[in-house]
């Protein structure tokens, strides 16, 4: 049981760090594009949904389901390594990234299409549950 919460906890760190690294790699990749619509939403978000100036893009968003899933994949198979492979981590993992999607969701709401917030958080409990499958089968 306390190879699971461990796995639980490295994977959502784990997500967190791979998340907000990717964010600024690509920032810093592509500083005109996905770097200024990050700061674009950041401050739409900070002034709120009355601010004007902030539209989404939507190959930003979609770079940011596919970041998603590959930091959810990531995240999954960290989990599952640390408890040992033991399945239920990643599903656990999973469920608490979807909390976090969802309040993700909430912030976000005016600012992104419903598309998006369903396909985000929809990838989470899948993407995390193949992450920790690959873990299981290596």
């Amino acid at each position: 049981m306390v190879r699971i919460v461990l796995g639980v906890i490295a994977g959502f760190f784990g997500w967190m760090v791979a998340w907000f690294g990717g964010e600024k790699i690509l920032s810093a990749i592509l500083p005109e594009a996905f770097g200024a619509h990050q700061r674009a939403f950041q401050a739409a978000v900070e002034n709120g949904p009355g601010a004007a100036g902030f539209t989404a893009d939507t190959k930003l968003l979609l770079m940011h389901i596919v970041l998603g899933s590959i930091v959810s994949v990531l995240a999954g198979f960290l989990a599952a390594l640390i408890a040992g492979g033991n399945k239920r981590a990643p599903l656990i993992l999973g469920f608490v990234l979807l909390a976090l999607g969802l309040l993700k969701a909430v912030v976000s709401w005016p600012y992104v299409p419903l598309w998006y917030h369903i396909i985000f958080t929809a990838i989470l409990i899948p993407m995390t549950i193949l992450g920790g499958k690959l873990k299981t089968t290596a």
